[in-house]
C-alpha cells in the first residue's frame, strides 16, 4: 500500500491533476537542491516522490 493514501491527499488538494503537478515540482526541487522540510529519519519513503507526498499530507506545502 502506498503511504499516504490518496483519500488523505485529496482532503488537502482537491484535484488529482494539481496534486501530480505539485508533487512533481517538489520532487524535482528535492533532487536539485537536496532541501527537505523534515529530518531524514522522519520520512517513511526513501524516494523523493514519496517524500513529497508525505510533505503534502503533513500540510508542509501550501498552494497559492
Amino acid at each position: 500500500m502506498i503511504y499516504p493514501s490518496i483519500d488523505k491527499l485529496m482532503n488537502v488538494i482537491d484535484s488529482k491533476y494539481t496534486l501530480v503537478h505539485i508533487i512533481s515540482q517538489r520532487a524535482r526541487q528535492m533532487y536539485d537542491n537536496e532541501y527537505y522540510q523534515l529530518k531524514e529519519n522522519e520520512y517513511k519513503s526513501k524516494k523523493n516522490i514519496g517524500r513529497a507526498l508525505e510533505e503534502v499530507s503533513e500540510n508542509l506545502i501550501h498552494i497559492k
